[in-house]
């Protein structure tokens, strides 16, 4: 799809559509799958407590030579075995991204268990739209460090080349996607965007790759998210125009909605919000119904006359804050069943916000 095409495509987004961050804590797929295909917008389901290569980062790096992970997920690249195994794998990149043969990249049974029955799913279920996702390329470079305890980043070439990774793997997947009849809400995980600062030149590098990324992502014919759940510099983020924006909603909209300027060109442009409005923090204490009257004020209180309140809302998503894998399945299903009656809640909002006249053929 062309990009004015994959805007008309957010628009037809069901309203208030549930959806998931990514992970979860099943240690079974079949019970994975299941909870995730319950969505309206059924997402692929990461398993990290069944294996740890499931974690975000190793699960966007697999494959790099030298990486190595935790029981917890945190990575290192061994730098003798990165520079004996570098130039065989920049060849391998070097003639995926050309020829557009990527198969060799999509996650592997141990990088993502649920993977290949998602795309059986998929194609016998005839899914229309489903989401995946993969460690965004500011996070996966800011986190992983050298055996030596040192930045990756900071690695000539290594650098580069974990960026090219992570896109020769988005870019397979999105075709795997495509390939099993569906549209993919293809979201990048950038959490590590609450260290962006404008004044590092090496940050505003990395936003420019991003954004190049997303370009990339979108020509394949994807709608491409960016899913950030702590507070980062928003109206630089919102400049690179994905198409949806994922937040924390009792973290980050009320930050979001002051830059709005920013804002106003990204809803203008076609592109639509994903709000994380139920917390996935135990500690945390709400209301749902409290929690969705307060995004029903803050966005009434933010958007300009001229733009209804109606047309913002008819085309978001709604979320868990983070994703879930670090929760038991009691509280998951809990989790789920408040998404779902916050979304009820926003329904009825909408509803009475359109009026009867709006139902008249």
């Amino acid at each position: 799809m062309s990009a004015p095409d994959i805007r008309r495509a957010v628009q037809l987004l069901p309203t208030c559509a549930t959806t998931g961050i990514g992970s979860l804590p099943h240690t079974q797929v079949e019970l994975g799958l299941q909870a995730a295909l319950a969505l309206e917008i059924p997402f692929l389901p990461q398993l990290p407590l069944r294996d740890a290569a499931e974690f975000m980062i190793p699960s966007a790096l697999e494959g790099l030579p030298g990486l190595r992970y935790d029981e917890e997920g945190m990575c290192t690249v061994d730098l003798a075995a990165w520079e004996a195994g570098r130039t065989a794998f920049e060849a391998r990149l070097d003639e995926a991204l050309t020829s557009g043969q990527l198969e060799a990249f999509e996650p592997s049974v141990q990088g993502c268990h649920a993977w290949r029955p998602f795309l059986w799913e998929i194609e016998h279920r005839r899914l229309a739209l489903v989401k995946a996702q993969i460690a965004g390329p500011f996070t996966v470079r800011s986190v992983a460090l050298t055996s030596e305890g040192g930045p990756a980043l900071d690695v000539p070439g290594l650098d580069i080349a974990m960026y090219r990774l992570v896109m020769a793997r988005a870019l397979a997947m999105v075709k795997a996607l495509r390939r099993a009849n569906t549209t993919p809400l293809f979201f990048l995980d950038e959490p590590g965007l609450f260290a962006f600062q404008r004044s590092q030149p090496r940050h505003l590098l990395a936003m420019q790759e991003l954004r190049l990324m997303v370009l990339a992502l979108r020509r394949e014919g994807a709608l491409v998210g960016i899913h950030c759940c702590g507070n980062t510099d928003w109206a630089s983020l919102l400049s690179i125009q994905p198409d949806v924006l994922s937040l924390d909603v009792r973290l980050s909209l009320d930050a979001v909605l002051e830059e709005s300027e920013a804002l106003l060109r990204f809803l203008d442009s076609g592109a639509t919000l994903s709000l994380g409005i139920i917390p996935t923090d135990l500690a945390s204490t709400y209301s749902v119904s409290e929690l969705a009257e307060s995004v029903e004020a803050s966005l009434k209180a933010s958007l300009p006359k001229g733009r209804r309140f109606t047309q913002v809302l008819s085309h978001m998503l709604l979320t868990p804050a983070c994703g879930l894998a670090m929760r038991s399945v009691p509280d998951m299903e809990r989790i789920m069943g408040e998404l779902r009656a916050a979304q009820r809640i926003l329904h009825e909002t909408l509803d009475a916000e359109r009026g009867p006249e709006f139902y008249v053929i």
